[in-house]
């Protein structure tokens, strides 16, 4: 016989070949063993819609953001990371009180500046606006018009209204 193999070839060939089989066979064991699981409890639990978990803390809407606020904020998780719309809804309230504190930092600079020039009038009209605006429930008065600029509006009419 000389087209067989030696006999310690044949013998490693027949132990690989159980070796592969008992393998595929564990395998096929566990998939069955992990589909009977999942059937019987109802599905895989990571698949399905996370309820909130009710720890969210929102931003203040009573009053100006501060930093703490900002590091206290927590978001309710979900299956693939926070709940979107507190996460947008807590971006648009820092959003606004970004551009509120923006805002207040102009006049602020405004009525410095009128100061610093001597127009205290100005500066006057400007501090009160700014501190109607910061009144809770306040609505802001009317800047007095000086006369010179009375006499101009008076100018402008239309023609119909006159």
């Amino acid at each position: 016989m000389a087209d067989s193999p030696p006999e310690g070839r044949h013998v490693n060939i027949v132990r690989m070949s159980q070796l592969l089989l008992f393998i595929v066979v564990a395998l096929v064991v566990g998939t069955i063993v992990f589909g009977v699981t999942v059937l019987l409890s109802g599905g895989d639990s990571g698949l399905t819609p996370v309820e909130p978990d009710g720890k969210s803390v929102p931003l203040p809407g009573d009053r100006p953001l501060g930093e703490d606020d900002i590091a206290k904020t927590r978001f309710d998780t979900a299956w693939r990371g926070y709940r979107m719309a507190q996460v947008d809804q807590a971006l648009q309230r820092a959003a606004y009180d970004i551009g509120y504190k923006g805002e207040l930092i102009g006049v602020l600079e405004a009525e410095v500046a009128a100061l610093r020039e001597g127009r205290t009038a100005d500066a006057d009209a400007l501090r009160s606006a700014r501190e109607a605006a910061i009144a809770p429930g306040a609505t802001p008065q009317p800047e007095p018009v000086p006369e010179d600029k009375v006499e101009e509006k008076a100018d402008e009419e239309p023609a119909e209204s006159r």
